[in-house]
């Protein structure tokens, strides 16, 4: 009963969610009513240009902001009901993180930057290798576990980092311009894993402003002024 309900339950539940800056006058509505719910399993891009509100609706998801009005839930924990210490215990469980920097420790191995996350959580050093090693061997790099970021391109750079963000089997994998930072066919290699990890019955959120990214994704989702205008889900636009 209880796996029962796990698989149906919402990996995220957005209900008219509102982030603003400001007082008065001066007040901006980064994120404006939003609500969104994505289920285990969907592959979702969120879209917009820049100011359209999809990096502050991203830092919410992934529990790196709060917002100022509205419900979140992630994975059925309402998180405005977390401390700080609380929200950084969901966020490194519940979620894993690929940025467009890549945001490796630099002159550190590909194998020690996998198992970074599973440091933090404080799992036994033979469990960290072992599952670190397995990450790799997913994205492609068991033969590059002993190089370093410099030792890497830009796109073995991005899979160890992607290697790094599904290394604790978090149920949301959130990925912030993946692409960004890459040549096109590093990026076609990424999009690939992506897809992969997806047929896997992973969780992705993808923030991206490239139309050749979001269309990898089976839900696409337009932002312009905080709102989200357009949800393919829906198969309307959305006044």
């Amino acid at each position: 009963m209880t796996a029962r309900l796990t698989a149906r339950r919402p990996v995220i539940d957005l209900r008219n969610i509102q982030k603003t800056y400001g007082e008065g006058e001066t007040t901006v509505r980064a994120v404006d009513g939003v609500s969104l719910t994505v289920q285990r399993g969907d592959y979702v891009a969120i879209m917009g240009a820049s100011g359209s509100g999809k990096s502050t609706l991203m830092n919410i998801i992934g529990c790196l902001d709060t917002q100022t009005r509205g419900s979140y839930r992630l994975d059925g924990v309402d998180v405005r009901l977390l401390d700080d210490d609380q929200q950084s215990k969901i966020r490194n469980r519940k979620v894993g993180f690929v940025f467009q920097n890549f945001n490796l420790i630099a002159r550190t191995t590909a194998l020690s930057n996998v198992e970074l996350p599973l440091a933090y959580a404080g799992r036994p050093t033979r469990e960290r290798r072992e599952r670190a090693l397995v990450a790799l061997e997913k994205v492609g790099l068991s033969d590059r576990v002993g190089h370093t970021s410099a030792e890497l391109s830009g796109g073995q750079q991005q899979r160890v980092a992607i290697a790094r963000a599904i290394v604790g089997e978090p149920v949301l994998l959130l990925a912030d311009e993946p692409t960004g930072a890459l040549d096109s066919h590093s990026t076609e290699d990424v999009l690939d894993l992506f897809d992969q990890l997806s047929a896997d019955g992973r969780t992705l959120v993808i923030i991206t402003h490239e139309e050749a990214v979001a269309a990898r994704a089976r839900r696409v989702l337009r932002m312009h002024d905080g709102k989200v205008v357009l949800d393919t889900a829906a198969g309307v636009t959305l006044s």
